[in-house]
């Protein structure tokens, strides 16, 4: 029988309720046996929903780290403290998976990166789009060369008016930012990913506070507190790699467009072109005619997920991240391409506030 990997939860809020526990709850050979929150009724909870018998309640997630038997900890908190709690995570020899972003700005995720070199530990970051069934398909498109060089690309994450109003997401100290943090990450985790191009140049940026002070709001979730709507309602960017690709970034909770996308990728190629409407749309020159072609994903599956038919992405991705410590392999998501995300996040940031380019190193 295989050996049961014991699981930590370090925050019992919203993203761990939606998508950690209820899919890591479907794994083979794993218990969730302790839980961690500041609010110990959410701890509770969690822990009659998702542990094991008698399973452990912490307010302090330094004393859910001293338990020995736990191997992997799932860090679910609010963006400011991913950094520090991975960092201590990985130094008491636990494996991590930090929810997204990887942290507030470079510096805070260059210490997760090197905490995870120095402790040989393994660090995921959650971008889950990258297991859904179009972006599968369109990775193993983009690896057997069918795009060419990529040389042009846009990463959408644009909502109409969905500002979400729980938790801390209005919160720029405890978040780092609005919507280019929040979902344009998981638009460029992909972009770069499908690219599989880590290396930006230099970058320019806006972010824009222009419909977070409106009291009509028409908001999905009801309407928010402007006096607490501190971070960016829209931001954008322009991103040069080295290569000389071009990445155009778009990101925003509430905005005045009818064209709402979410967390999808365009590719432009020497060779042929892909999109996500609608599922995938690639597009090309084949015998001097114009084709568009559409996968069915209703039938068949791809070797990357082969007889699992049926997961959703965030169970695909918690079964990989296990199965990737079992194996000894890489996690699908590296620390590397986590931390070049929200190294060009920070860059687009920066440029918003100074006006003037960001240059990467």
């Amino acid at each position: 029988m295989a050996e049961i990997i014991k699981i930590g939860i370090i925050g019992c809020g919203g993203i761990a309720n939606g998508k950690h526990m209820p899919s890591l709850k479907k794994v083979k050979d794993t218990e969730m046996v302790a839980f961690c929150d500041i609010i110990p009724e959410r701890a509770e909870k969690a822990a009659k929903d998702y542990g094991v018998q008698n399973a452990k309640v912490y307010t302090d997630y330094r004393e859910l780290l001293k338990d020995p038997e736990i191997s992997v900890v799932h860090v679910c908190t609010p963006n400011r403290s991913h950094s520090f709690i991975t960092v201590d995570a990985l130094e008491a020899g636990k494996h991590v998976m930090c929810e997204k972003p990887m942290a507030i700005n470079s510096e805070e995720a260059k210490k997760m990166l090197d905490a995870a070199k120095r402790t040989g530990k393994k660090l995921s970051i959650g971008y889950q789009s990258r297991f859904r069934d179009d972006s599968v398909f369109l990775k193993q498109e983009a690896e057997e060369g069918t795009f060419g060089d990529i040389y042009y690309a846009k990463a959408t994450a644009i909502r109409r008016r969905a500002v979400p109003t729980w938790g801390v997401f209005l919160n720029e100290y405890e978040q780092g930012g609005g919507p280019l943090i929040d979902i344009g990450t998981h638009a460029l985790d992909l972009t770069l990913w499908m690219m599989n191009n880590y290396k930006p140049k230099y970058c320019v940026g806006t972010a824009y506070h222009k419909l977070n002070n409106q009291t009509d709001q028409g908001n999905a979730w009801g309407n928010w507190d402007c006096e607490k709507f501190s971070v960016e309602d829209s931001a954008f960017g322009f991103i040069v790699m080295e290569n000389g690709a071009t990445i155009v970034l778009e990101s925003s909770w509430a905005l005045n467009t009818l064209d709402v996308r979410e967390a999808v990728t365009t590719l432009c190629g020497t060779k042929a072109g892909a999109d996500m409407v609608g599922g995938v749309r690639i597009n090309g020159v084949k015998h001097n005619r114009q084709y568009v072609f559409n996968p069915d994903f209703k039938a068949g599956g791809a070797a990357f997920y082969e007889g699992h038919k049926g997961e959703s992405a965030a169970d695909r991705e918690e079964r990989m991240w296990i199965e990737s410590i079992r194996n000894g392999t890489d996690p699908v998501t590296t620390p590397e391409q986590a931390y070049c995300v929200t190294r060009i996040l920070e860059g687009i940031y920066t440029s918003a506030k100074t006006g003037d380019i960001y240059r990467f190193d």
